[in-house]
């Protein structure tokens, strides 16, 4: 992700890369093409002041020590997804930012494609009436040498947390929060400490019901890898939806953005539907992201996506983690 981030870092010409911080040989020699310092240590930075701000794209469980760190140097951090790995260490993220001031943006960057503003903004204007029905989908299959780096085949590197945290942030976007979860999860098909299946069902609190159907062990094109055309590393897959939204003036699918309703209110199912494709800008999401990081650093804008607003979608990972392994409905947590 480091990598993807200096990808967009050049199109804008009101940041420059300062110092990259990584161990490897690798990192090292990218710096060195870059033309800038390389760090084996976050330290190492701090006490060169070469950073005013700082890209978090570490291994999970470093998210909150580094972030940490960072806000007590006043150092803002475009910190990645997810915000941390349990809710005890993002409840003192959250104390850290509120003690200092010192903002945190965590890159759930799905929310600054314009898309997903455009589909926001059209639930808001009423377009779909009351949310009843939400059905989201995320199943593709990855190729059996992914899980030949050690750390995907250990505990809490499954999909849930790597990729369906995705999409469990955009549901809350999109929907509001969820008030209760019940979940079956499945390791079935590869027999690793990670799930490779799960099947979630999700209570609103605006009363609308939710599905979440996850594999990545299935040769299946719905999801927002395939679909949304974000990414050019994965073939695109531009007719099949991955989210459903359904309310009583109208649905609506993603990404292709096509609307649907009745031409007359009170109509029912032996009138045609009309459906239309709605219009949107187009513009990588990672790049809109990093402009917005650059004002919320320069203290010109609050951050899309707070530590506090990630925490709360990390307790909804939780809670389903919970609903699995209880075989009960769970509440997430407050953050």
């Amino acid at each position: 992700m480091g990598r993807q981030h200096l990808r967009y870092l050049p199109e804008l010409p009101e940041a420059t890369l300062s110092a990259i911080v990584d161990p490897s040989e690798q990192a090292c020699q990218l710096a060195s093409e870059q033309g800038v310092p390389c760090f084996d240590e976050l330290q190492g930075l701090l006490d060169s002041g070469l950073a005013q701000a700082v890209i978090v794209a570490n291994p999970n469980v470093a998210h909150v020590p580094t972030a940490v760190r960072c806000i007590e140097a006043g150092l803002p951090a475009l910190l990645e997804k997810p915000v941390g790995v349990n809710l005890l260490e993002v409840r003192e993220l959250v104390a850290a930012v509120e003690r200092s001031g010192v903002p945190i943006l965590v890159g759930h960057h799905r929310r600054h494609n314009p898309l997903i503003g455009k589909a926001r903004e059209l639930m808001c204007q009423g377009a779909l009436g009351r949310l009843t029905t939400v059905t989201a989908l995320w199943q593709l299959q990855k190729p059996d040498s992914y899980y030949q780096v050690p750390w995907r085949r250990e505990p809490g590197a499954g999909m849930l947390l790597t990729n369906l945290i995705h999409d469990l942030d955009l549901l809350r976007y999109l929907c509001g929060e969820v008030e209760q979860v019940q979940a079956l999860t499945s390791r079935a098909v590869r027999g690793l400490a990670n799930e490779d299946s799960a099947a979630i069902i999700l209570r609103f609190a605006n009363g609308a019901l939710g599905s979440l159907t996850g594999s990545d062990a299935v040769a299946a094109p719905w999801s927002w890898e395939l679909s949304a055309g974000e990414n050019p590393l994965y073939p695109r897959q531009a007719d099949q939806p991955c989210y459903l939204l359904a309310g009583t003036a109208g649905s609506l699918s993603i990404p292709q953005l096509r609307y649907w309703s009745y031409a007359a209110p009170g109509a029912g199912w032996h009138e045609p539907l009309h459906s239309s494709a709605q219009p949107h800008e187009a513009a990588p999401a990672l790049l809109l992201q990093l402009r917005h990081f650059i004002e919320v650093a320069r203290g010109n804008a609050q951050p899309l996506v707070s530590a506090v607003d990630a925490g709360r979608t990390l307790a909804l990972y939780d809670a389903i983690c919970r609903a699995a392994e209880q075989g009960c409905s769970t509440v997430p947590e407050p953050i």
